[in-house]
């Protein structure tokens, strides 16, 4: 069954110090399933790999082929209607999450789907809201 993929079980995958058996199992996951992620994701993805390079613990040339190799796998960018403000606002603040937090239990709640990520307020929301997580 399809899971919502937090950009943090993402960066296990290309950063030593964020990797653990958790980040690999979401990854083996993907051999056999599909993820999904809100629109946000891309920029928080490019946004994490810029900062890995500037503090120097990836390489652009590297930076690159993640990205690439991250376009290959079956990981599908919502294309559904965005989230209100207000919506995302009370959801944030009923589970005291960051609003961009916010957006991936939006995205989870609107399709009925697990969690996938490492961050615990996210993983605590998602169990909270009867979702649960991958």
């Amino acid at each position: 069954m399809p899971f919502v993929l937090d950009n943090s079980v993402v960066s296990g995958w290309y950063l030593p110090e964020q990797a653990n058996a958790y980040t690999e199992a979401v990854a083996e996951l993907l051999k056999s399933d599909r993820a999904l992620v809100p629109p946000l994701w891309q920029q928080e993805l490019a946004n994490v790999l810029k900062t890995a390079c500037s503090r120097g613990k990836l390489a652009p040339t590297a930076a690159r082929q993640i990205i690439d190799t991250l376009g290959d796998l079956p990981i599908d960018v919502d294309t559904g209607p965005a989230p209100g403000q207000r919506q995302l606002f009370e959801l944030a603040l009923r589970y005291q999450l960051s609003s961009y937090d916010a957006v991936y239990l939006e995205l989870a709640l609107r399709h009925g789907l697990k969690v996938a990520t490492q961050d615990a307020q996210l993983k605590a929301a998602a169990i909270e809201a009867g979702l649960g997580v991958v």
